[in-house]
């Protein structure tokens, strides 16, 4: 049969062997032993490779209800960090013949509508960030496999988690700012109801608690650099004693800080020390560079879904914390 302008299908190359389109599938499906002859079985591969033919990989996962897609449910596309976190995730699903469809929660949090008329029949699995929790509630419906990235362990039954170290890094800030004497800190956290901030809340107010003679303001700002500047200005300029060290919930808010402390006259880290969290391109395009806690975006994509992956296989995925450290630059110094 002369090769023509139309994709080959398996019936091509069943007419050109002389056998039936079942043997084909089952020799080109590696299933033919026992059911076709050793000889048949080499006409039927050397046919459909003469022929071009090619599997319609697509056909035959739906036929096997899989199409090897996953969605990964993230709080929105401009984030320098969920980039990261999706090269990753792209990259061992595609070693592992996975496709990855990103989806952003509208507004960065809160509810979304199901991208697909039906999640089942779509997906094979999800992987979801805690800030994008919400997105899920319309997936609820499909019992798929989920991994949830830096979330609770305990709040989503039947969810496998990853996590980043963020505990640690907190604990590392406060360890790095109280050894260079400050006292008097602001925390200037991200008012998003998400478990992540409130973890990094928690912790920083349990390691400074245990050094006598601390202080500990909170300030809460949306998660934009505009929005970190006007909230720490009205923090810096309330009554009572000024803070020496500002910690921050991510690097954007630390920019927005460092805006704030410029229009109010203080120099960083001269008058405030500012510490982020995060270590964006940001942290190292301003100055001076920021002190940050420097957080694997890719490696938390890839262990993300390495555990989705090791969930369709029926195992146990890894759960162990992925190691964060603090990268000290020249945005803090001795308290003043």
């Amino acid at each position: 049969m002369a090769r023509g302008t139309t994709r080959p299908t398996s019936r091509d190359v069943a007419q050109a062997v002389g056998v039936s389109q079942a043997a084909v599938s089952l020799v080109l499906g590696d299933k033919w032993r026992g059911r076709v002859s050793e000889t048949t079985a080499e006409r039927v591969r050397q046919a459909a490779q003469e022929l071009g033919y090619r599997p319609n990989l697509a056909a035959r996962n739906l036929r096997l209800g899989h199409t090897r897609t996953i969605l990964l449910v993230v709080p929105a596309l401009t984030s320098e960090f969920f980039a990261g976190v999706y090269t990753g995730a792209a990259t061992v699903a595609a070693e592992h013949g996975f496709g990855v469809v990103l989806y952003p929660s509208p507004e960065g949090i809160g509810p979304a509508k199901n991208p697909f008329h039906s999640a089942r029949a779509a997906l094979d699995g999800i992987i979801a960030s805690s800030m994008a929790a919400d997105a899920l509630t319309a997936l609820r419906d499909a019992p798929l496999p989920l991994v949830m990235l830096d979330s609770d362990p305990h709040a989503t039954p039947g969810a496998a988690t990853v996590n980043l170290d963020i505990p640690d890094g907190m604990r590392q800030i406060a360890h790095h700012l109280l050894a260079l004497g400050h006292r008097h800190f602001l925390h200037l956290a991200a008012d998003i109801p998400s478990w992540t901030f409130t973890t990094r809340a928690q912790e920083l107010a349990t390691r400074l608690t245990t050094t006598p003679g601390t202080t500990l303001r909170t300030t809460r700002a949306p998660l934009t650099i505009e929005g970190a500047r006007t909230a720490t200005e009205a923090a810096l300029t309330a009554p009572g004693p000024r803070p020496t060290a500002l910690v921050c919930d991510d690097d954007k808010l630390a920019i927005g800080a460092y805006k704030a402390a410029r229009r109010l006259g203080l120099r960083v880290p001269d008058d405030l020390s500012v510490t982020g969290l995060d270590d964006l391109t940001l942290a190292t395009a301003i100055d001076p560079e920021l002190t940050t806690v420097h957080l694997d975006a890719e490696l938390f994509g890839r262990r993300g879904m390495q555990a989705l992956l090791a969930l369709l296989e029926g195992h146990t995925p890894d759960q162990t914390d992925i190691p964060v450290h603090l990268i000290v630059r020249d945005s803090t110094a001795p308290s003043p």
